[in-house]
């Protein structure tokens, strides 16, 4: 009975990543493929081949993401890019919104993205636990005045969507700063621990 349970575990093991994987890059492609009903129906793919090709959709996102790429990276694309965030920094409901998605876009995807800037611990929800945080800037001069602390803003990300999460504002001592790198501690955030960035600590005593 041993054996049968731990080969029914090996098992478990060899084949819920595969199927787990497979589960997210079809619900990924699926989500993608359905860009295509932006496109007006005389001209989408299903409409002109008489059939649909699952993926089609994928593969032209990731075209145009390169074609985009491949623009923007220059001066003119650059100057095309200024102008179109300039019309949507006049909207207020759309300003607001686009700046927090290309900040988290940027710190998510980009080396350059300077959003969140180091990973910290904080003692949160109560003094008795610790939780890993990003360090997103300085406190308001209003908060330090009022509270008389050297206030710093944070961002506690929720597991295993890092992209939600609560800001709060803490006094930089309450915090500890950590040597791990931003995107180490988004992998940490999205495995829930599991993946951890070094060994287990020796502790005092051990």
């Amino acid at each position: 009975m041993g054996n049968l349970r731990r080969y029914l575990i090996a098992g478990l093991l060899v084949w819920l990543p595969v199927v787990v994987t497979v589960l997210i890059l079809k619900f990924l492609i699926d989500v993608v493929d359905r860009t295509l009903l932006l496109l007006p129906a005389m001209v989408q793919p299903e409409t002109l081949i008489g059939f649909r090709i699952p993926g089609l959709g994928f593969l032209l996102s990731g075209v145009v993401l390169l074609l985009t790429g491949m623009v923007v990276t220059n001066l003119l694309g650059r100057n095309m890019v200024k102008v179109w965030e300039g019309l949507l920094a006049r909207i207020p409901v759309v300003r607001a919104i686009y700046s927090a998605s290309k900040q988290l876009t940027e710190t998510l995807f980009s080396g350059s993205g300077k959003s969140f800037r180091k990973v910290v611990l904080v003692r949160y929800p109560h003094p008795g636990l610790w939780t890993i945080a990003f360090l997103t800037g300085d406190g308001m001069a209003e908060a330090h005045r009022k509270t008389g602390h050297n206030l710093v803003n944070i961002f506690v990300p929720t597991t295993p969507n890092p992209t939600s999460g609560f800001f709060l504002m803490v006094p930089r001592e309450d915090m500890i700063e950590l040597d791990m790198p931003v995107d180490v501690g988004i992998k940490l955030i999205l495995s829930a621990g599991a993946v951890s960035p070094e060994g287990k600590s020796e502790l005092p005593g051990d």
